[in-house]
């Protein structure tokens, strides 16, 4: 997890499959013919594949920036005034039940050493670690192969010379049930919980662009 991959292979996972089995059965529901589903499916995964790599990326970039700038503003504060950020964090501890002059005698001791102590203080005061910040390139490549992966289930059926768009539904609603179990792994959730979870509102908003895409179509007609 501190390598910044699970969280957008998730949401891209998710996203992926929720993105394109509600466009399937938005211009499905339009009665478009199936070269046309498959065209729109393509092209929705490339595009949002595409889209969600560029936002992490540029997401966690921006998150490393932020983090950055504030460990170097402590580490400003630490050589200029070593005295001062001692009791502040030493003012820390005692709250969290640690004796008062145990307290200040570590912080007085951990202020001799600046990288240890800026390690320290952005730990308790700003809640991170410098050392430790999820790389950019690894949450966009997650991101882009897993919403792609997503993406692709509800499309195989048509790849595989189906022309049914039931058939690509099941196929996504499997995937989303499948997904979302899955990531019980990582929780304490049952995994048919977090399956049905994500089979319910994948499925919801399939159905949205479903009637949606029968109205419009059925205007258009």
């Amino acid at each position: 997890m501190s390598g910044g991959w699970l969280r957008p292979a998730v949401f891209g996972a998710m996203d992926g499959l929720v993105t394109n089995i509600s466009l399937i059965a938005g211009v499905g529901g339009g009665g478009v013919s199936p070269h046309s589903i498959v065209l729109t499916g393509v092209a929705g995964l490339v595009a949002g594949a595409i889209s969600m790599g560029l936002g992490e990326y540029t997401s966690v970039r921006t998150q490393n920036e932020q983090v950055e700038h504030e460990v170097a503003k402590e580490r400003r504060e630490l050589e200029r005034n070593p005295v001062a950020e001692a009791k502040e964090l030493a003012e820390v501890w005692i709250k969290r039940g640690l004796p008062p002059e145990l307290a200040h005698e570590v912080a007085t001791a951990l202020s001799h050493d600046v990288d240890q102590a800026l390690r320290v203080h952005a730990q308790e005061e700003l809640g991170i670690d410098p050392h430790d910040t999820p790389s950019p390139w690894v949450a966009a490549v997650s991101s882009f192969v897993c919403f792609s992966a997503g993406a692709l289930v509800p499309l195989l059926p048509y790849l595989f010379g189906s022309h049914a768009l039931w058939l690509a539904l099941v196929a996504g609603a499997i995937g989303l049930f499948v997904a979302g179990a899955l990531t019980a792994r990582f929780t304490n959730r049952p995994w048919w919980s977090s399956g049905l979870r994500q089979f319910v509102l994948g499925i919801a908003a399939a159905g949205v662009t479903y009637g949606i895409g029968r109205a419009v179509g059925a205007s258009v007609g």
